[in-house]
């Protein structure tokens, strides 16, 4: 420090300036939070350093946010580093902070960081952001008597609700709600490879032995999970056609108010698989309205 460094203090109104020198086996809290930052993620984003012992994960594109929970409960009950990051399956816009990484003033022992890092590379990132590129949507839109009646009541909705994501329908069918019509038509928008592919019928409730059910396995899909513990979307039914999701959620399209539907939506922009469990796992915090 030099006499400008005293002259900006003082025009600044401080008297004194609190300075640690660290002992043998302590580590800086910049340097901590920098550490645990790098070991904590991966993906699409980049470590921005803010002042106080804290780092920030930013994301450099669209992305969706997969996080460890269990292993980031465990990392803040023990050590001296802290992690807060968004909900599970966020939607991230480019530039948008993520995380933070944030440690104990001053210094830490070395030993609790180390412990940290190993628990860390045993286990794998507690964050990841999953880069959402080119991704495309189709739909399937059904109804008893009449799929153009489907497609006019849901396709406004549809638009706003992909809107958030800055998507519109890739690829977009009617059909009458029979077993024979609805298998064909899905099976055609399955060969355009989307990222997903949601099926807005004006029938309830949607399940495996219904018509739109037995359409998702006459197609070749498997059933992956039905019911949600998410409410709006609770009659929620997923498919897998090999690595293709489809989604049937009735109720979910008459109404843009936020429902389980954008809950999975951006994992699975970011092909990613989400398994049964992991729609179980919604149900804390799945009271949406």
């Amino acid at each position: 420090m030099n006499a400008d460094d005293v002259r900006l203090l003082e025009s600044e109104g401080l008297a004194q300036v609190v300075v640690t020198e660290l002992e043998e086996g302590e580590i800086s809290e910049d340097e901590a939070v920098l550490q645990a930052a790098r070991e904590m993620s991966c993906g699409s984003m980049e470590i921005r350093m803010a002042a106080g012992g804290r780092a920030n994960l930013v994301v450099t594109e669209n992305s969706c946010i997969v996080i460890d929970d269990e292993m980031l409960r465990q990392i803040n009950c023990v050590s001296s580093v802290v992690i807060a990051t968004l909900p599970n399956f966020s939607f991230a816009r480019a530039g948008s902070r993520v995380a933070t990484v944030k440690s104990a003033p001053f210094a830490i022992p070395r030993v609790q960081l180390e412990a940290v890092i190993e628990v860390l590379r045993e286990r794998g990132p507690i964050l990841q952001a999953r880069p959402i590129r080119a991704p495309s949507i189709a739909v399937l839109y059904s109804d008893p008597v009449h799929g153009d009646r489907a497609r006019t009541l849901f396709e406004p909705i549809m638009r706003q609700r992909l809107d958030h994501f800055g998507l519109t329908p890739s690829f977009a069918v009617s059909s009458v709600e029979d077993e024979g019509h609805v298998t064909r038509n899905l099976e055609h928008l399955l060969r355009t490879k989307p990222s997903v592919t949601l099926i807005a019928s004006t029938t309830a409730p949607a399940g495996p032995d219904d018509v739109v059910g037995r359409a998702m396995t006459g197609a070749g899909c498997h059933i992956e999970r039905f019911l949600a513990p998410v409410e709006p979307g609770t009659l929620f039914l997923l498919g897998y056609k090999d690595e293709l999701p489809v989604i049937s959620a009735p109720g979910c399209f008459r109404s843009a108010k936020r429902n389980v539907v954008d809950l999975v939506m951006p994992a699975m922009l970011a092909r990613y698989r989400v398994s049964s469990i992991e729609v179980a796992c919604l149900g804390h915090g799945g009271l949406l309205a």
